[in-house]
């Protein structure tokens, strides 16, 4: 392909980190420096980096026609000089909006969450226990000190939770979305309250079931293989947490999701929302071929929505937010740290996958988590995506049984209480 080498050699002129091209046949294509190697076995894949197709691109790696050497680091400052464009900035119209939608019923059946949760969560429970901090927490950690570990911030991340939620001793707590068990453990340890935990996963349901019994915790904790849409309402809970969860409901969903918060919340109790949103007000995925790529590899199903979808969903379905917080660069942080502690035990995830899944799934899925870990960073460094913590009430319509007359609930309406 004679003709594309000249579009492709000056897009590698203007990248801000030098980079060697190998060619399917054998010929390089570098610049003096270079620190990171794209070698090419294929033409077609070479093809999709002359349009800027990264996700393509992301594709034919994973798929074994493109390899990588080099940091991690470097690759991403190489990626966002390829972009053409902000890959959030996508304009759409009502045809483009009405597809979504229709995609969005079509993926979020009780069957078809279970199997997607499945898909990405239930890899192997010992591949992400070589990244993640000890308690396995796989959502964006709270860097309240700048010295602090992955670690440390990520119970800085659980306590803040808590302390917004106001957690009680003896308080009913909700934990939808529950994970490896972190916060739901973290609530009840520290707080006192009695933790009910639903989770799609029978991965973390069994790993979270097995640390409920070992701290003796089996009379106040549970966790429960459920759909959140599955859970009883005559029994409300005072406190109600949602981590790394609404990501994965889908926009068709929304409001059946907010509504069932609100049918599972006692009147007056609090309700945390945290998780992954958008960095523009209407968009459907990142351009450019990425959001292809995350969902063929790593979150099938996964959608994003702007904040203001998400606090328009709250109050149409009868919750008062009362206070929102932007996390953004904490998430950009948190995923180095994770794409740092697989890069350096890289051969030791691959023997792990190996024993799970097979040499070739093996490949496969430690390379997509590779692109996938660095190129979240890069995303949220940037500003494509954002990460908020959304605390909501459901009024009680108590207007003067409380300090503050007219707060109809537990919220007290400043924040001291947060971090004192």
């Amino acid at each position: 392909m004679p003709s594309l080498m000249p579009k492709i050699e000056s897009q590698l002129s203007d990248l801000p980190v030098p980079v060697t091209l190998q060619l399917p046949d054998g010929r390089k294509v570098s610049r003096p420096g270079s620190r990171i190697t794209l070698a090419f076995s294929d033409w077609s894949a070479l093809a999709k980096l002359g349009a800027r197709q990264l996700g393509a691109i992301g594709e034919a790696y994973v798929e074994g026609k493109v390899q990588i050497q080099g940091a991690m680091r470097d690759l991403v400052d190489v990626t966002v000089g390829l972009l053409p464009r902000d890959p959030a900035e996508i304009t759409h119209g009502w045809w483009s909006r009405l597809q979504r939608q229709a995609r969005s019923r079509g993926s979020h059946s009780l069957g078809k969450d279970a199997e997607q949760i499945e898909f990405h969560y239930d890899v192997s429970d010992d591949f992400y226990a070589l990244w993640l901090d000890p308690r396995r927490v796989y959502s964006c950690a709270y860097f309240r000190d700048a010295g602090m570990t992955l670690a440390q911030a990520q119970e800085a991340k659980l306590d803040h939770i808590c302390r917004k939620l106001m957690l009680q001793p003896g308080d009913r707590f909700l934990d939808i979305g529950s994970g490896w068990g972190a916060l739901l453990l973290w609530a009840a340890e520290h707080y006192g309250v009695d933790a009910t935990g639903i989770t799609l996963s029978k991965n973390q349901q069994a790993y979270v079931t097995r640390l409920i019994e070992e701290k003796g915790l089996s009379g106040r904790v549970r966790v429960e293989l459920r759909d959140y849409r599955l859970l009883e309402e005559d029994k409300p809970f005072d406190k109600i947490a949602s981590v790394g969860m609404f990501e994965h409901v889908g926009s068709a969903n929304m409001s059946t999701y907010f509504r069932k918060i609100h049918a599972l919340l006692k009147p007056g109790g609090l309700a945390l929302n945290h998780g992954i949103t958008s960095g523009q007000l209407d968009y459907a995925q990142l351009g450019s071929g990425l959001g292809d790529f995350i969902e063929k590899y790593i979150f099938p199903g996964g959608e994003l929505l702007h904040v203001t979808r998400i606090l328009r969903e709250t109050s149409a379905a009868g919750l008062e937010m009362v206070d929102t917080e932007n996390l953004r660069p904490h998430y950009a942080r948190t995923l180095w740290h994770w794409s740092d502690a697989l890069e350096a035990r890289f051969d030791e995830a691959r023997e792990v996958l190996v024993r799970t899944g097979g040499a070739e799934k093996a490949e496969r899925v430690l390379r997509a988590y590779r692109l996938y870990l660095a190129g979240s960073a890069m995303s949220f460094e940037q500003g494509w995506i954002a990460l908020h913590q959304m605390l909501s009430t459901k009024p009680d319509g108590k207007v003067k049984e409380r300090p503050l007359r007219g707060a109809q609930s537990v919220y007290p309406f400043v924040r001291d209480y947060i971090y004192k």
